[in-house]
């Protein structure tokens, strides 16, 4: 067990067709390249345990999309333990913004591997609308559970 955390938020916001949508990211570096399913993420990072998930969700939104995190109420979406061991926690906000304005973070690693040679990438290479039935096939695989956390509160919202 990896006894890592991390910490997200999922932006939804109706489209015009008044369909939910969902905005999420795709993860970037060579590992990702050219895949499409269960290669996206909601944006999220790890922290430490000197930050609070709430702050380090906001954080991570920042840094990976390079967007302020927009106003709105956090809706709590639960903590869910990755394949790997790690633990993610997710908020959910009711919000707008385009993803053509996002100037993603990067990382840093030896590529090709055992090469020596360090190079950049981005920590998300594209973010996307998508409706939550699209956002089910790429989402990687322990991330799925937030969608369906996030339609429960819709359906609830919706009385």
């Amino acid at each position: 067990m990896s006894g890592k955390r991390s910490a997200g938020l999922l932006l939804f916001r109706n489209a015009d067709d008044g369909n939910t949508e969902v905005l999420i990211g795709h993860m970037g570096g060579p590992f990702w390249a050219g895949r499409d399913a269960a290669a996206w993420s909601i944006p999220k990072g790890e922290y430490e345990p000197d930050e609070t998930p709430e702050a380090a969700a906001r954080r991570e939104f920042t840094e990976e999309l390079g967007l302020p995190v927009p106003d709105g109420e956090l809706v709590p979406l639960g903590e869910s333990r990755q394949p790997s061991g790690k633990i993610v926690t997710v908020w959910a906000i009711e919000a707008d913004l385009d993803p053509a304005l996002a100037e993603f973070g990067t990382f840093t690693m030896e590529w090709p591997r055992g090469s020596g040679v360090q190079q950049d990438f981005p920590e998300i290479d594209e973010a996307a609308w998508c409706t939550p039935e699209s956002a089910h096939k790429r989402l990687v695989t322990g991330q799925r559970v937030f969608l369906d956390r996030l339609a429960r509160h819709l359906a609830e919202r919706r009385g």
